[in-house]
């Protein structure tokens, strides 16, 4: 049994940047507005640290999410891929790796699109 109080529920909201003067531009526009602060991953990536819900910025073009994404927790990223798939979802990006764990994209039946990540 899991006990982490993040276990299938949403965690993190991804937002895209369409080039890297949008990157730059909605960084400055959340920093302005909200009083944002952010973590860079690179030049094409940063998350928030003061926006609520965790939250980031994707700019890279092989990465961003096509609109706001959604992203789900779980402990067991391998079961819950063969859920979404046992339940009618399709994956959209298999299983990747990035700094702090590990990701997946998937439509549910309404065509949605989420993403589910774990830490292992």
């Amino acid at each position: 049994m899991n006990n982490d109080p993040r276990e299938n529920h949403i965690d993190y909201v991804e937002f895209p940047a369409q080039s890297a003067h949008a990157f730059a531009s909605v960084k400055q526009f959340y920093k302005d507005v909200f009083g944002w602060s952010f973590q860079d991953w690179g030049d094409d990536y940063s998350d928030t640290r003061d926006s609520g819900i965790s939250s980031g910025f994707s700019a890279d073009a092989s990465h961003r999410p096509p609109a706001p994404l959604v992203v789900l927790f779980t402990a067991d990223l391998e079961g819950a891929k063969e859920r979404v798939i046992k339940a009618g979802g399709k994956i959209l990006k298999d299983i990747v790796s990035f700094p702090g764990g590990r990701r997946f994209q998937y439509s549910d039946p309404a065509g949605n699109q989420l993403g589910v990540w774990s830490d292992k």
